[in-house]
C-alpha cells in the first residue's frame, strides 16, 4: 500500500532499489517527490541526485553511477525512467542492456546509493528472470487506480500531512465533486488546507463552499437530472456548462458515455455481477458503477433503449452536420418526458 511505502520514506526508512510501476503516474510523482525530500539534503541534489532514461542509456552506466561515493553528502539518489526490459512491449530497442550485472548488483545494492525503477506500465512481464528478481528484492508498489475506501484514506492521509483535520462526510463529498482525478483532488485540498489554517479543520460545509466542480460533476449533475426528467434543471446546467466554454461535442459525448455505462451496469446486474465486479469488468472507479447503478433502477430496458437511441441520433447529427450543435443538445433535453 503506497500510505505504508510513504510513512516508512518519512521516518527515513530507505530501501536501497525502489520499483515504482503502474498507469497512476500520479502516485509515482508523488513518492519520486518524497524520496528527493528525504534521501537528500537541499543542497545536495546538484551533487548526488541523477536521472537516466533507459531507452537511452545502457543500465551499465547507471549501474557505475550508483558504485561512485557520493559527493559531500551520504547518499545518491537515481531515477531509472523506462525499463521496458521489464515489460512484453516488442520494442526495437536504442541500447543494449547487461541485466547480468543488474541481476548481480541487486544481490549487494550499494550501501550509499538509492535506485528508483519508474515503469509507467500496468503490467510488467512476470515471466522474465530479471522482473522476478527486481520484485523479491525492491522495496514495491504498484501504482493503480484507488478504490472508493482507498481514496478517502488519500484524502484523510493528505489532511494530516498538512496538520488539517477533515470529516468522512467532507471526504465523500470532496470525491462525489472532483471526482477520482488525484492531480485535481490535490488542487482542491490545496485550497481547503490554506482557507482552514487557523481552524486546523474541514467539514462538508467548507468543501461545499469552496471546491470547484469538475466537468464530470457538472455532467453527473446534468445526467441526475435527466434521470428524474427535470428539463428545467438539465436546460440550466447545460447553458451553464456553454457559458464556460465547453464543446457541445464533448458533452453529448460524456452524456452517451455515461448512459452506456448505465446500460452496462444494468445488464451485469441482470447476470448477477456486485458492483466491485462491475468496476474490474469495466474499467471504471467503482464510484462511477455506484452512481451508475442507482440511476438504472429509473428505467425501464424500453425507456434506456429510447433514450440511447435518441442519443445515437443526435451524435450522429452533431458529426455529419445535420443541425446547430447546440440545439441537437437542447432538442434532447427538451424530449425527455417523452417516454417509449
Amino acid at each position: 500500500m503506497i500510505f505504508e511505502l510513504w510513512k516508512q520514506i518519512r521516518k527515513k526508512q530507505i530501501a536501497p532499489v525502489y520499483l515504482l510501476f503502474g498507469a497512476e503516474t500520479f502516485f509515482i510523482n508523488e513518492t519520486k517527490q518524497l524520496l528527493m525530500k528525504h534521501v537528500l539534503e537541499e543542497d545536495e541534489s546538484d551533487f548526488n541526485l541523477s536521472s537516466y532514461d533507459l531507452e537511452e542509456t545502457p543500465i551499465e552506466v547507471v549501474l557505475e553511477d550508483a558504485e561512485t561515493l557520493p559527493f559531500l553528502g551520504e547518499r545518491r539518489l537515481i531515477f531509472l525512467h523506462n525499463p521496458v526490459f521489464l515489460t512484453a512491449e516488442k520494442t526495437k530497442e536504442k541500447v543494449e542492456h547487461n541485466l547480468a550485472r543488474l541481476e548481480a548488483y541487486l544481490k549487494e545494492p550499494a550501501p550509499f546509493s538509492v535506485l528508483v525503477f519508474t515503469a509507467p506500465y500496468e503490467k510488467l512481464d512476470e515471466r522474465k528472470k530479471i522482473t522476478k528478481e527486481l520484485k523479491r528484492t525492491a522495496a514495491l508498489f504498484e501504482a493503480k487506480k484507488l478504490s472508493q475506501t482507498e481514496l478517502k484514506q488519500w484524502i484523510f492521509e493528505r489532511a494530516e500531512s498538512q496538520q488539517v483535520q477533515i470529516t468522512d462526510a467532507a471526504a465523500e463529498r470532496m470525491i462525489e465533486l472532483v471526482g477520482a482525478n488525484l492531480f485535481m483532488l490535490v488542487g482542491e485540498m490545496d485550497k481547503l488546507t490554506l482557507y482552514a489554517t487557523e481552524s486546523k479543520f474541514i467539514d462538508e460545509h467548507l468543501v461545499e463552499k469552496l471546491v470547484s466542480k469538475s466537468l464530470e460533476q457538472n455532467i453527473f449533475t446534468l445526467i441526475d437530472k435527466i434521470v428524474n426528467r427535470n428539463v428545467e434543471g438539465a436546460l440550466r446546467i447545460y447553458y451553464d456548462l456553454l457559458k464556460q466554454n465547453e464543446e457541445p461535442l464533448k458533452i453529448l459525448a460524456m452524456i452517451v458515455g455515461q448512459f452506456r455505462l448505465i446500460y452496462q451496469v444494468k445488464e451485469l446486474a441482470r447476470r448477477g455481477y456486485g458492483q466491485q465486479q462491475m468496476a474490474t469488468f469495466l474499467k471504471v472507479h467503482p464510484y462511477r458503477v455506484k452512481l451508475a447503478a442507482g440511476q438504472a433502477r429509473s428505467f425501464s430496458d424500453e425507456e434506456l433503449t429510447h433514450m440511447m437511441r435518441m442519443l445515437a441520433d443526435a451524435d450522429y447529427q452533431m458529426k455529419t452536420g445535420g443541425m446547430n450543435k447546440e440545439m441537437l443538445i437542447e432538442m434532447f433535453l427538451l424530449q425527455l418526458n417523452t417516454r417509449k
